[in-house]
């Protein structure tokens, strides 16, 4: 046969390096330490865990598309217009959406040095180029994001608070960072972490939501509310947004039974309450005992902490990395986020994050 030509990837596909999640296995650990993933403490509220049990004999029926229950059990715990929320499979899905309705070749989407690494891999898959501005003490930077729109700039992504580094942006400088957009250019503010901050600056960003025709708010239910095996997500959006990804997502994107849990989570407000005050307690232990061994810490607001470990071979994060996995423990490397002497580590339970301390202290001989 003589040879033909392969099919060929959009132009930008092959330039995009996959997303690589946490680890969640150590081989001949039965059940290792997981803090590699931000994950939920203390697991999905019962009431949840119940709704979604008993939907075991129905799925084979296809779920309701509107995703109509989950948008008015959100509309009534947050004050919101249910009609403005689009529900979707993780806010991962959403951000798609909006990339896949918004930019395409010959755009930029752009965002903060350190956000989330879905944000450029999303823009490459489209055919968009991603545009990263610089951080200041890792922190997003108003004027820096400012200096580096353009006319092609079609979108604009904050992760606030941002992972992975745990820091946030004020209501007021949101404001600003917006204040200075084109209205043609979206504004999507994804909090997925926005349940775990106690910051009295904070907003998470329903305010700019309801007075601009540009800015977008995601959320997930795979944080506090521990559904992260559930996929499930949701969008606050201006009613001609909202408009506009309910025409291009899949007609049931959201399965049933997660339907069901996301109900009963966000109608658990005790175990919200719960999980809030478990973070509370636990994430500033961990960082005073970080900081007592000599971690410089990022100020993080988060269910997670970004260290920094020493230059020096032997006692630097891959070397700390790889001692605590020798130890059943798995936390998260930040290389593929340009931060190669950090790791992540999310806060688990009071007994996990004792273990970690000690492990650390362990390794850095303190």
């Amino acid at each position: 046969m003589p040879s033909r030509p392969a099919p060929a990837p959009r132009p930008g596909i092959l330039d995009i390096a996959p997303y690589v999640g946490g680890e969640s296995r150590i081989v001949g650990v039965e059940r290792p330490i997981r803090l590699a993933s931000n994950e939920s403490a203390l697991g999905p509220s019962a009431k949840a865990k119940a709704a979604f049990a008993a939907l075991a004999a129905e799925i084979h029926r296809y779920p309701e598309g509107s995703a109509a229950v989950l948008r008015d059990a959100l509309a009534r715990h947050h004050g919101l217009d249910p009609a403005r929320i689009v529900c979707g499979a993780g806010s991962d899905e959403l951000i798609a959406l909006l990339l896949r309705c918004y930019a395409g070749p010959g755009d930029e989407v752009l965002y903060s040095r350190h956000g989330f690494l879905m944000y450029p891999i999303g823009a490459l898959s489209v055919g968009a180029t991603p545009v990263a501005a610089p951080e200041r003490a890792l922190t997003a930077d108003v004027d820096a994001l400012l200096e580096r729109v353009s006319p092609r700039t079609r979108l604009v992504f904050i992760a606030n608070p941002n992972n992975p580094t745990g820091t946030y942006l004020s209501a007021a400088e949101l404001a600003r960072l917006h204040a200075g957009l084109p209205p043609h250019v979206v504004l999507a503010i994804d909090a997925a972490y926005a349940e775990f901050v106690n910051r009295n600056d904070y907003e998470p960003g329903i305010r700019l939501v309801d007075r601009a025709a540009n800015v977008v708010m995601l959320r997930t239910f795979s944080k506090i509310y521990a559904l992260a095996g559930l996929r499930l997500g949701w969008a606050y959006c201006p009613p001609a947004i909202a408009d506009v990804l309910n025409r291009v997502r899949g007609p049931f994107n959201v399965s049933t039974p997660a339907l069901a849990a996301g109900v009963a989570a966000i109608e658990d407000v005790d175990a919200l309450h719960r999980a809030r005050a478990h973070n509370d307690q636990w994430q500033p232990w961990f960082s005073r005992r970080l900081e007592a061994l000599g971690l410089p810490l990022t100020p993080s607001v988060a269910n997670f902490v970004l260290p920094r470990f020493p230059d020096e071979p032997g006692r630097d994060a891959e070397a700390a990395f790889a001692f605590l996995h020798s130890r059943g423990i798995l936390t998260r490397k930040m290389a593929a986020y340009g931060l190669p002497q950090y790791l992540r580590i999310t806060i688990g339970t009071g007994e996990e994050m004792e273990r970690v301390a000690a492990v650390l202290g362990e390794f850095l001989g303190r």
